[in-house]
């Protein structure tokens, strides 16, 4: 269960990015698309350092089969960071970040359907509650 403490560093960390984004890229203040360029070279620059001190041989992995996807991973994450932020300097982050956040229901219904997780009644009934939720925080006279 190690992962669920990362899971909660990661969304500790990811509480305050829309706020401080939403504050970055309000009007008059820096266009969506050089702040993102900002805060995810600031994401590449605290990743070199990780695998500098973990000693991770990157170049190794370079040519791995896998690597394809994490390609794939990376304009998919790229398209969707640039969206958000975009969303984020037009819209309000109570409307934005809910919306954007319905990534965790797509995602889990695709790793169903794709890498054969299980889909109990339960993440059903929590998929619809995601749902409601969103609809009931950003959809028409939220």
């Amino acid at each position: 269960m190690n992962y669920v403490k990362w899971a909660f560093v990661a969304l500790a960390g990811y509480t305050f990015v829309a706020p401080l984004m939403k504050v970055a890229t309000a009007p008059g203040g820096i266009p969506a698309t050089v702040a993102a360029l900002v805060a995810n070279t600031v994401l590449v620059v605290a990743s070199v350092g990780v695998v500098l001190y973990s000693g991770i041989p990157v170049l190794e992995y370079a040519t791995h089969p896998r690597m394809l996807y994490v390609l794939a991973a990376g304009v998919c994450l790229a398209v969707g960071i640039l969206a958000y932020y975009e969303a984020l300097s037009r819209g309000p982050v109570s409307v934005v970040v809910p919306v954007f956040g319905m990534f965790l229901v797509t995602s889990s219904l695709v790793s169903v359907l794709w890498l054969g997780d299980d889909l109990t009644l339960r993440k059903v009934a929590g998929i619809a509650f995601a749902i409601a939720a969103v609809y009931l925080t950003a959809g028409p006279r939220a």
